[in-house]
C-alpha cells in the first residue's frame, strides 16, 4: 500500500510530538503601575506616564510682571511658549534651588503645556499593587490634594502625584496676583 504525502506528514508530526518538551506553565504576572519618579522638597513622588509629556532641561524664562511668585516666567521649547512653574514654591511656599542641569516636567493641560520644576529626577519607576502603602506624610499639607496613594520600593515610599488634578486646580490656573 502506498502512502500519500499527507500520511507521510502525519507520521512526521506524530514522531515529533512524541519527543516534544512541554512548555512551562504560565505564571500570572502581577500588573505593574509605571511612571516617572522625581523629588520635590523631601518627598519622593511619581506621576503616570500619561500625565508627563516630556522631561527637558529648564528653558530660559522671561519673567511675567504681576504674576504669582511661583510662576518663574514664560519658557520657549521648540517655538512653543508655556508657563514655567516652581512646583515646590506652589506647594510648600519655598523656592526650588535652581542648578545647572535643572530638569522640568512638561505637563499637558487645557490651553497648552506647562513646565514644572523638580528638585531631582529619578527616571522610570514600576510598582506592583502589593507594594501599595498608606501615603501618610507624603499626603500632608497641600500635597493631600494631589497624593491619594503611595508605593514602597527602592527602600523609599513614593507618593503618586496626580498632575492632572494639579492642572485643574483653580489656584494653579490663576497665576496673576
Amino acid at each position: 500500500m502506498s502512502r500519500t504525502p499527507f500520511d507521510i506528514l502525519a507520521e512526521y508530526e506524530r514522531r515529533s510530538l512524541a519527543h516534544a518538551v512541554a512548555l512551562p506553565a504560565r505564571e500570572a504576572v502581577a500588573e505593574q503601575w509605571r511612571g516617572v519618579g522625581y523629588r520635590v522638597g523631601q518627598r519622593r513622588l511619581v506621576s503616570g506616564f500619561e500625565d508627563v509629556v516630556e522631561i527637558v532641561p529648564l528653558p530660559p524664562t522671561t519673567p511675567v510682571p504681576g504674576a504669582q511668585p511661583w510662576l518663574l516666567g514664560i519658557g520657549n521649547l521648540r517655538g512653543n511658549l508655556f508657563p514655567v512653574i516652581d512646583l515646590k514654591h506652589f506647594l510648600e511656599g519655598e523656592r526650588t534651588v535652581l542648578h545647572e542641569g535643572q530638569r522640568v516636567l512638561v505637563v499637558r493641560q487645557a490651553g497648552g503645556d506647562v513646565a514644572l520644576t523638580i528638585d531631582e529626577l529619578y527616571g522610570q519607576r514600576s510598582f506592583t499593587e502589593d507594594q501599595g502603602v498608606d501615603p501618610g506624610a507624603l499626603a500632608e499639607g497641600r500635597y493631600g490634594h494631589f497624593v491619594e496613594r503611595a508605593f514602597h520600593g527602592d527602600e523609599h515610599d513614593w507618593g503618586v502625584f496626580a498632575l492632572s488634578l494639579l492642572a485643574r486646580t483653580p489656584e494653579f490656573r490663576q497665576a496673576a496676583l
